[in-house]
C-alpha cells in the first residue's frame, strides 16, 4: 500500500502532516507524486487563524474536497503540480511521466479521476502552472469589472491575487493604476508588474496622494482583495460618480461596516461581488469556466509570474510557512512548498 503526508490544518494556528494510505488509481485514474503546490494566503489565512465558517462547505466546485468543511482537522489547499507515476486500469500508457496540474489539497501524492487533470502545455513549467487557480481568479476579476480604456483604476490588497491583478490591468490602456497595500515588499512588486504608484495605506496623507491622483472626479473602478473588511470603505471613498468597486475578497467570520451615508447614494455607487467558481450570468453566453482556463493556460508562460515566488519551502516547514505569511507578510509573496519528487 502506497502511503502519502498530508498536510492538515488541525487547530487555529497549527498544522501538522499526517500519514494515509493510498488505495491504488482505478479505472480512469492515476496516481501523481507531486512536485509543487502554492498557498494560497488569503482563504488558507483565515483557516489557520480559525477566522473560516466552521459549517460552510469548503468547496463546492472542486472534487478533491466534496464533501469537507472548513472544520478542524482539515487537509486543504487546491494548487499542486506533479508527476503521473502510476496508472490505473485501461488508462493510456501516454499519461505516464505526464506533468500535471490539480485542485488538490497540500499532499505528497495523491490519486486522481483523468478528468479532473490538467496536463502542462509545452513550455509551462511547473513554478508557473502553480499560479493557474490565483490568475483564474484575477481573470474573473477582470472580467466583472470590465475596465474601460481611459479609465482610473484602483486595487486595495497586493497579495499574489492583487498582483495578478495589476500585472492584468496593466495590459489595459487605462488613464491610471494605482495600488494601495501596507507591505513595502508588494508595494514595489505592485510598481514593477505595471502600477503607475503603490501606495502604504498606513501614510498620514494617503488620502490627499490618492484623490490627487485621481483628479476630482475620483475613480471608476476600484478592487477590493485585501482581504480586510476596512478596505471596503477606502474604496467606496475613492470612486466617483457611478463608479463600482469589485469585491474578490473572502472575509471568512469578519464583518463588514460598511460606511453608506455620505455619498454612496448621491453617487449612485456599486458594490459588486465576484468568485471564481463562477461566470457572470451576463458573460455565461460567451464566456465559460473552460475558456477561462484555457486563456489562463496561455497567458502563464507569458506574464512571468514566478517573480512573485518569494520562499520554496519543503511540506515539513509547513508551520513556518504559515507562520511566516501570519506574523510577517513583509517578508514574503508567493509561498510554494517543495517535495521530494521536485
Amino acid at each position: 500500500m502506497v502511503t502519502s503526508r498530508a498536510l492538515y490544518f488541525l487547530a487555529p494556528f497549527q498544522v501538522g502532516l499526517v500519514e494515509e494510505e493510498l488505495a491504488p488509481p482505478g479505472p480512469g485514474q492515476v496516481g501523481v507524486d507531486t512536485l509543487l503546490s502554492a498557498l494560497s494566503p488569503g482563504t488558507e489565512l483565515l483557516i489557520y487563524r480559525g477566522r473560516a465558517p466552521r459549517g460552510l462547505a469548503a468547496d463546492v466546485s472542486l472534487p478533491a474536497l466534496a464533501g469537507a468543511t472548513l472544520e478542524f482537522p482539515l487537509k486543504y489547499g487546491y494548487a499542486a503540480v506533479g508527476r503521473v507515476a502510476a496508472l490505473g486500469p485501461g488508462v493510456d500508457p501516454a499519461w505516464e511521466g505526464r506533468l500535471v496540474f490539480a485542485f488538490q489539497p497540500h499532499a505528497e501524492r495523491f490519486v486522481a479521476d483523468l478528468a479532473s487533470l490538467q496536463p502542462l502545455p509545452p513550455g509551462v513549467a511547473p513554478e508557473e502552472a502553480v499560479f493557474l487557480p490565483n490568475l483564474e481568479t484575477a481573470l474573473t476579476l477582470t472580467l466583472d469589472g470590465r475596465p474601460l480604456i481611459g479609465e482610473r483604476v484602483v486595487v486595495f490588497g497586493q497579495g499574489i491575487v492583487g498582483l495578478l491583478l495589476t500585472t492584468l490591468l496593466a495590459r489595459f490602456p487605462l488613464e491610471i493604476l494605482v495600488t494601495v497595500d501596507p507591505c513595502a515588499n508588494r508595494r514595489l512588486a505592485s510598481e514593477t508588474a505595471g502600477a503607475h504608484l503603490s501606495l502604504d495605506p498606513a501614510a498620514p496623507d494617503v488620502r490627499e496622494r490618492l484623490a490627487a491622483l485621481l483628479t476630482r472626479d475620483g475613480a471608476d473602478l476600484a478592487f477590493e482583495v485585501s482581504g480586510r473588511p476596512q478596505g471596503l470603505n477606502a474604496a467606496l471613498e475613492c470612486l466617483g460618480f457611478h463608479g463600482r468597486v469589485v469585491i474578490g475578497s473572502w472575509y471568512g467570520e469578519q464583518v463588514a461596516h460598511l460606511n453608506l451615508g455620505g455619498e454612496f447614494h448621491r453617487r449612485r455607487q456599486q458594490l459588486l461581488s465576484s468568485q471564481v467558481s463562477t461566470i457572470a450570468p451576463e458573460l455565461s453566453g460567451r464566456f465559460s469556466k473552460p475558456r477561462l482556463l484555457a486563456l489562463a493556460w496561455r497567458l502563464l508562460p507569458e506574464l512571468g509570474l514566478r517573480r512573485f515566488i518569494t520562499h520554496r519551502l519543503p511540506l515539513e516547514q509547513a508551520q513556518e510557512a504559515y507562520r511566516l505569511l501570519d506574523e510577517r507578510p513583509e517578508e514574503a509573496i508567493q509561498v510554494v512548498f517543495t517535495y521530494g519528487a521536485a
